[in-house]
């Protein structure tokens, strides 16, 4: 069984980003962060699951992931994302991540669980505090695809 805490975080939305994540399996642990320089929360909150959801290197493991983002938990657990796959995302947003998304997700046996956000959960906690670290470090990365298809089309000039 794998255990599985993300968090996203963003300074302004969309502005600078990052996402942290903590898994857990036994006695081993591992914590990853990423910040992007122009991104929204709901993005880096998706980003936080797939990334963690990649690093596993066995396929079909026994996932729970716990996560504070509506946005996701819903979208999963009451199955809208597989709704808006048939409907090949029209008009949905994040259709890049969905797609990655649900490319890493059949490949494990997952499991959501929505907790309150600042809800004094250690793990949680944690990764708010690797999220927020990383969107607000120096060595941002470029979230290409929002840049390209989305912040443009909401510029004035």
């Amino acid at each position: 069984m794998i255990t599985l805490y993300t968090d996203g975080s963003a300074k302004g939305n969309p502005g600078n980003g990052g996402y942290g994540l903590v898994l857990l399996s036994g006695s081993l642990r591992k914590e990853f962060s990423v910040g992007y320089q122009l991104t929204t929360n709901n993005r880096m909150e998706l980003l936080s699951v797939i990334v963690g959801l990649e690093t596993l290197k066995i396929e079909n493991s026994s996932v729970v992931v716990y996560s504070d983002s509506k946005y996701v938990v819903d979208a999963v657990e009451k199955k809208w994302v597989f709704a808006w796959e048939k409907k090949n995302f029209n008009k949905k947003k994040n259709p890049d991540l969905w797609i990655r998304f649900l490319k890493v997700y059949r490949k494990h046996s997952v499991k959501f669980i929505w907790i309150k956000g600042h809800a004094n959960n250690k793990e949680n906690e944690r990764c708010d505090f690797l999220a927020v670290k990383a969107a607000e470090s120096k060595n941002l990365k470029i979230d290409s695809w929002y840049e390209n298809n989305v912040a443009n089309d909401n510029k004035l000039f």
